[in-house]
């Protein structure tokens, strides 16, 4: 194991760049009573730079959505009777999958068998950069043997609750009380990069392990992880790779978190606010 304290750096932009340089980024988000995961993650991915973000959401969602943020697009997804993503959504997702140069799956999209089928596939498409958080990860916890088809370039972001579940479903022996040996061990057994969440963060590929300093206790809000999804995607989307952008990632969202906090006070801070202030995060690094 090897500390890294180095934060990742973008690359300057061109004088003459147009919006396909700076990645196209694909999020599959969102269900009946979840279309502020959808709009969360595709927000933030606009704020950490991304060129292009494409929101794929459930037919019913997509207007709610679509109205919270124009500067993104959206994808209509087929649904089932409870307003989730349907396995009727599968073509429709591998086009998206194969336009865009980074993906997310798991915002407020539920939890069902057609969302596990559609994982399934994802997490079989050979050098796709995904990222897996939230519902993602629930659903990825009930697949059985999931990292020996694994074929797509993974980042898994959990919170200690998923991290729990995700454990389950692989190993047989408890899960370690250290977090950084939880990390380790996920990645490495996986590989995948782990991004374990909470007060100082855990990044890991399996061998070198980041400790992120920033963020703060306002930061323990509902929708804040669907922002760092989509700020991990745009870095990814921008050419980074799945390591520094989940290690770069995670730190601007929690330097954006401590710049809101500055500015507002942590207990009257919500979600908007940190994607409010990516920008001036991005500026202080």
């Amino acid at each position: 194991m090897r500390l890294i304290e180095n934060i990742p750096k973008l690359k300057p932009r061109a004088i003459d760049a147009h919006k396909g340089d700076f990645g196209k980024v694909c999020i599959i988000a969102g269900s009946v009573g979840m279309s502020g995961a959808a709009a969360l993650a595709g927000r933030s991915a606009l704020r950490a730079g991304a060129g292009l973000v494409r929101v794929a959401t459930p037919k019913s969602v997509l207007p709610i959505v679509a109205s919270i943020e124009p500067s993104f697009t959206t994808i209509l997804l087929p649904e089932d009777s409870s307003g989730r993503i349907s396995a009727k959504a599968i073509n429709i997702i591998l086009e998206a999958v194969g336009q865009n140069d980074a993906v997310a799956f798991g915002p407020g999209v539920g939890i069902s068998g057609a969302l596990r089928s559609v994982l399934e596939i994802l997490l079989e498409q050979e050098g796709l950069k995904l990222v897996v958080d939230a519902d993602g990860l629930n659903n990825l916890a009930g697949i059985k043997n999931w990292p020996d088809r694994l074929e797509a370039k993974v980042i898994l972001t959990p919170h200690p609750g998923e991290m729990k579940r995700l454990w389950s479903g692989l190993f047989r022996e408890p899960l370690p009380e250290q977090r950084q040996q939880q990390a380790l061990q996920l990645a490495k057994n996986t590989r995948t990069v782990v991004a374990l969440k909470g007060a100082g963060t855990v990044v890991t590929e399996g061998e070198n392990v980041f400790i992120n300093k920033t963020g703060n206790p306002g930061m323990a809000t509902a929708g804040s992880g669907d922002v760092l999804t989509g700020v991990i995607t745009a870095l990814l989307g921008q050419g980074l790779s799945d390591f520094d952008a989940a290690v770069l990632g995670v730190y601007v969202h929690g330097l954006a978190g401590d710049i809101a906090a500055e500015k507002l006070g942590q207990i009257g801070m919500i979600t908007t606010d940190i994607i409010d202030s990516l920008p001036d995060a991005f500026k202080k690094i």
